[in-house]
C-alpha cells in the first residue's frame, strides 16, 4: 500500500501539472492508497453500501480477475479512514506501453466508480489527483489511466471523475424512458406497429412449432444461453468481417461465471433471456440491474432460417414490456447507435472519457488514442461514411451481402 504522499521520479509527469492536494471541503485527512489484487476483498467490503454501475460491481471485478488473470490494482481514496471512492483497474499491454484501465474492458459500459455519496463532496479535482499520484507511485511501470465510456451520473449522483480533464464518448448511448409503463411507451413509440409487427412474428414461430422466453434461472439453463450467445456472436462478427471480442477463453469464463454467480442473490444483478423456437435458441440477451435502470449488456441472434422474422426485436418487445412491469424507469440500451435501438429509444446518453498519462511515454499515447476518438467519433457520426465503413468490412471479410444489424449491442 503507498500513501498518496509519494511524489513522482524525475521521468514522470503529473496527470494535469498541478500539485496534488487534499481538498479545502475536506472535514478530514484526506489519503489515497493503491494495492494490487489483495485489495479486491476491500473492494468488495465497500461495494455493500457504496454507489456503483455494474461493471464496477464487487461480483464483476473478482470474476474478472479470477477468469481473466488480470493484473490488478485497486486505487482507493479515503477521509478518515473511510473510503470514498474506489477504482478496480487492470493494467493491460499496448504495444510497447501500459495501460491502467477498468476491469473489463470494452465489455465494461456505463461506467461510474464505487464511491460512497455522502462523502463525494470532499472528492474533487484535486484529490482525484492524488490518487493519481499514488498509483504512479505504487505502479511505475503505468504509463496510462484510460477510463472509457463513464457515465455522466447514476441514480442522480454525478460522477466524481468528471472533476478531470475528459472528453465525449464517440459512441453514443441510447435508452428508452418507461415512464407511465407498457402502453405509455407504445403510445409514444408507434405502438400500432410494434403490436402488430409481435403478432406477426407470433404467427410465424407458430408456424414451426412452439416457442418461448426463457430467463436463465438454474446454472444449467445459463450455461445452456450463454453457450448459444457466444456461438451466435462468433458467427456474426465472422459475417461482419471484425473481431470477436468474446472470443477469448478468459472472457467466455468471466461471463459464464458471472451469470451464475448473479443466480445466488435474491434479485439477481445479471440475469439472460433467451427466445427459443422449435427446441432451438433463436435469440439471447444479457442484462443487468442498476437501481431503476435495466441495462441490456448484450445481445445476438441466431443467422438460421428464422433470422428474417427478427427475433431479437421480438425479445427486445418481452423485455421492455417486463422492465415496465417491473417497476423499472429506463431501459438501457447500452453504447451503440443502431436502427433497431432507434425504433424504441428516446434518450440519448453521452458518455465521456478521461486519459490521464502517468509518463512522458504515457502523453504520446494519450495524443495518440484523443485523435483516434475524433476520428472514431467522425465516422460513426456521418451516416455515409459508417455505411460505407461496415460495407468495406463486410467485403473484407467476404460478406457482400447486406446483413441484419439487429444485435451488434
Amino acid at each position: 500500500m503507498v500513501d498518496a504522499a509519494a511524489s513522482f521520479d524525475g521521468n514522470r509527469v503529473a496527470a494535469n501539472e498541478a500539485p496534488a492536494r487534499a481538498p479545502a471541503s475536506s472535514r478530514g485527512r484526506l489519503t489515497a492508497a493503491v494495492t494490487d489484487g489483495t485489495g479486491l476483498a476491500g473492494y468488495a467490503e465497500f461495494c455493500a453500501s457504496a454507489l456503483f454501475a455494474p461493471a464496477q460491481s464487487a461480483s464483476w471485478v473478482s470474476n474478472w480477475a479470477a477468469k481473466t488473470k488480470a493484473d490488478m490494482a485497486v486505487a482507493t481514496l479515503s477521509i478518515e479512514g473511510r473510503p470514498a471512492l474506489s477504482l478496480a483497474l487492470e493494467v493491460v499491454r499496448n504495444g510497447p506501453f501500459r495501460v491502467a484501465r477498468l476491469a473489463g474492458g470494452r465489455h465494461a459500459n456505463g461506467n461510474f466508480p464505487a464511491t460512497d455519496p455522502r462523502l463525494l463532496p470532499a472528492v474533487n479535482g484535486p484529490a482525484i489527483r492524488s490518487l493519481l499520484s499514488s498509483i504512479a507511485t505504487a505502479r511505475p511501470d503505468i504509463d496510462l489511466v484510460s477510463l472509457e465510456r463513464l457515465l455522466p451520473d447514476l441514480d442522480g449522483t454525478a460522477n466524481p471523475l468528471a472533476a478531470l480533464p475528459n472528453f465525449a464518448s464517440p459512441n453514443l448511448a441510447l435508452a428508452v424512458d418507461l415512464d407511465g409503463g407498457f402502453e405509455a411507451l407504445l403510445s409514444r413509440a408507434s405502438g400500432k406497429r410494434k403490436r402488430k409487427k409481435h403478432r406477426s412474428q407470433t404467427r410465424k414461430f407458430e408456424a414451426v412449432g412452439s416457442f418461448r422466453r426463457i430467463e436463465g434461472r438454474s446454472r444449467k439453463e445459463v450455461d445452456r444461453l450463454i453457450d448459444a450467445f457466444f456461438d451466435m456472436k462468433q458467427a456474426r462478427f465472422a459475417k461482419m468481417g471484425i473481431a470477436n471480442v468474446f472470443g477469448d477463453e478468459g472472457v467466455r469464463a468471466f461471463f459464464r461465471a458471472l451469470f451464475a454467480d448473479a443466480l445466488a442473490e435474491q434479485e439477481p444483478s445479471f440475469l439472460l433471456h433467451g427466445l427459443e423456437v422449435a427446441g432451438k435458441l433463436r435469440a439471447v440477451t444479457g442484462s443487468s440491474r442498476s437501481g431503476k435502470r435495466l441495462i441490456c449488456e448484450f445481445g445476438a441472434i441466431a443467422e438460421d432460417d428464422l433470422a428474417f422474422t427478427s427475433p431479437g426485436d421480438f425479445l427486445f418487445f418481452d423485455n421492455i414490456q417486463e422492465a415496465c412491469e417491473q417497476g423499472f424507469d429506463l431501459y438501457d440500451f447500452s453504447v451503440g447507435d443502431e436502427p433497431y435501438k432507434r425504433l424504441w429509444c428516446d434518450i440519448e446518453v453521452r458518455h465521456f472519457e478521461v486519459l490521464m498519462p502517468l509518463t512522458l511515454k504515457g502523453r504520446v499515447l494519450a495524443t495518440g488514442l484523443r485523435q483516434g476518438a475524433r476520428a472514431k467519433a467522425f465516422i460513426k457520426n456521418n451516416p455515409t461514411v459508417w455505411t460505407l465503413t461496415k460495407s468495406l468490412r463486410r467485403k473484407a471479410a467476404g460478406q457482400a451481402a447486406p446483413i441484419v444489424a439487429e444485435d451488434d449491442a
